[in-house]
């Protein structure tokens, strides 16, 4: 009978004895982490751009 489930099926079987089990007083905090953690990726990906075009100044050659 498992075997007729999807992977999709038993994926969402998962979550749901997880939220369940023990996992629904963490979730709150799981998910304020990843915000956190998407924000900081997002400032650093920007400092990083604003780092490398302040590199990219005009060389010349000075032959």
């Amino acid at each position: 009978m498992v075997s007729m489930l999807s992977p999709v099926e038993i994926g969402i079987g998962l979550v749901i004895l997880v939220v369940l089990f023990g996992g629904g007083s963490r979730l709150p905090k799981l998910a304020r982490n990843l915000g956190k953690a998407q924000s900081e990726l997002k400032k650093g990906l920007a400092e990083g751009i604003a780092e490398s075009k302040k590199d990219e100044t005009p060389k010349t050659d000075s032959n």
